[in-house]
């Protein structure tokens, strides 16, 4: 996995920053020290490199456990393949850009070449991602397995062997369950959106369709049983009603992903599953697929955790979207409970002793993001109000 460097008494303060800690919005400074917080609020302390946010709000680094942004870079039309180190040099400029310090790249092991995806492509893209070094933020990877296809379950196995992804998921693109509830919805998708005939879209239909429950279940099973025995955390994708997620839960897995009705959230948090939503859904308004609104799932208090899902400036976004509460319990959806779930407890929240991954925002006219510090080092800087200073 991917992290900057940072030499461990090289020190770090961020002033005149509305900073926003666990518990609320305060005037201050942050003090920095290698790669951790440790001072937040008065401090004289005198520092190698200071950062004036000049009133601007400091955040944590945002932390995101579901992007799959760079697929995007990779193939910025279908087809066009670019190479993959670019690619991912790309998108990690695109994300610290966008507020995010910690990135779960949501790579699909899925066989669908019209949409640019196979198990190949997807442990290509693996390794790229576990060897990187010289990188801005934190890069991992969540590994989606579509268990409808054998040959990525074994995929996904042998990424989980060979300790290489922080996070799996399990999903099913069948059509008439899940996300494609509607029939019509899976063929249109499938016919328009990847560019395939009336007859290939048909033919997926028969071929996913006609997979057991029974035969999907047991490849649930041993994918979450093995991410558990490695020590990774498992989430399950487009949760239908309140049955399936219970059924997950006994299987073991961890996060429920998009839930496609209120109730099924209700029940996802009622058995103590993490629940997550789209951020885009948010910011939009709406569910792009009819399903439910993560604005709906906050007012009922069923959402823990925003994903930036295909657009990571719309986490950062969303924070910013009025939902009732104090900002800094919104600013928790993309930093602390997101952090707390994939069990990286050392971020997502400024408090001594934490990681050094921080932002600074100017909210207006639209959420910016002017600097950022990545374990402790000064990795971005777009905005000339804001003075670094060595």
């Amino acid at each position: 996995m991917s992290s900057t460097a940072q030499t461990a008494d090289t020190t770090v303060t961020i002033v005149d920053g509305r900073v926003v800690t666990p518990d609320g919005v305060i005037d201050g400074r942050v003090e920095i020290g290698g790669d951790r917080i440790t001072a937040v609020g008065d401090s004289d302390a005198e520092t190698d490199t200071v950062i004036d946010a000049n009133g601007q709000l400091v955040l944590p680094g945002l932390v995101d456990i579901h992007g799959d942004d760079i697929e995007s870079h990779l193939y910025p039309r279908s087809g066009a393949r670019m190479d993959t180190e670019m690619a991912l040099a790309a998108a990690d400029r695109a994300n610290v850009a966008a507020g995010i310090t910690t990135k779960f790249h949501a790579i699909s092991f899925e066989l669908d070449e019209s949409a640019d995806r196979s198990p190949e492509l997807a442990a290509t893209l693996t390794d790229a991602i576990t060897d990187a070094t010289d990188l801005l933020v934190d890069h991992r990877l969540h590994a989606r397995c579509e268990v409808t296809q054998k040959r990525c379950v074994e995929a996904v196995i042998d990424v989980i062997d060979n300790d290489n992804t922080d996070l799996v998921s399990v999903m099913s693109h069948v059509p008439g369950k899940g996300q494609f509830r509607d029939i019509e919805a899976f063929r249109q998708y499938y016919e328009n959106a990847n560019d395939r005939t009336a007859a290939e879209a048909e033919e997926m239909i028969d071929e996913r369709g006609s997979m057991s429950m029974a035969t999907l279940r047991e490849r649930v099973d041993r994918v979450v049983d093995r991410a558990h025995e490695a020590g990774v955390v498992t989430a399950s994708h487009d949760d239908e009603n309140p049955r399936e997620v219970e059924q997950l839960a006994d299987s073991g897995v961890d996060i429920a992903e998009y839930p496609i009705t209120l109730e099924t959230a209700q029940r996802a948090t009622e058995i103590g599953m993490t629940t997550a939503m789209g951020a885009p859904n948010l910011v939009r308004g709406e569910s792009q697929w009819g399903n439910l609104s993560t604005a709906a799932g906050i007012d009922a208090g069923v959402i823990d955790t925003l994903v930036a899902d295909y657009h990571p400036p719309s986490l950062l976004a969303g924070v910013f979207v009025d939902t009732e509460e104090p900002l800094h319990e919104r600013v928790k959806r993309a930093t602390a409970n997101p952090a707390d779930a994939v069990g990286l407890s050392d971020r997502g929240r400024i408090k001594a002793g934490k990681r050094a991954d921080l932002i600074v925002v100017d909210p207006d006219p639209t959420p910016t993001v002017t600097a950022a510090v990545v374990a402790g080092q000064p990795v971005y800087h777009a905005d000339t109000t804001i003075e670094v200073s060595r």
